[in-house]
């Protein structure tokens, strides 16, 4: 029979070490949106949970719109969604691969896989529904 006092600390450190996890988990970020490149991208989507890719711009005037919704999204979902840039002039083949045609294109990653996507500069309510259909 296991000593009680052991399984005590045993409990303890495994709760220790699930809340450090999950506060790294959801601090990947910082609560903020976070650039992403060809070379990294699917490391990133690969990585459990919900990350929204916003495709985007320097010269794009409706990107630079939605910037500010995306880093209220990611600092209020800070926990639950990890939100990525991705500058399709400086990375043409994740952009390509996606077939990503105009910009800016969100397209929300679960457990790796593509599982939905926006296309504009759309309303906050908007991007909020395609997350909860997937939460």
């Amino acid at each position: 029979m296991e000593d009680p006092e052991l399984e005590a600390i045993r409990a303890r450190r495994l709760k220790q070490l699930m809340s450090a996890s999950a506060s790294q988990t959801s601090m990947v970020s910082g609560g903020r949106p976070f650039a992403v490149t060809d070379g990294t991208f699917d490391a990133e989507i690969r990585r459990p949970g919900l990350i929204l890719v916003d495709f985007w711009a320097e010269w794009c005037g409706p990107c630079h719109r939605i910037a500010p919704v995306l880093e209220q999204l990611a600092n209020d979902h800070a926990a639950s969604l990890r939100i990525c840039k991705l500058n399709v002039d400086e990375n043409p083949q994740t952009a390509m691969r996606f077939q990503v045609m105009s910009i800016p294109t969100m397209l929300l990653f679960k457990e790796g896989k593509l599982v939905d996507g926006i296309v504009g500069a759309v309303p906050r309510a908007e991007i909020e529904a395609m997350l909860a259909r997937w939460s």
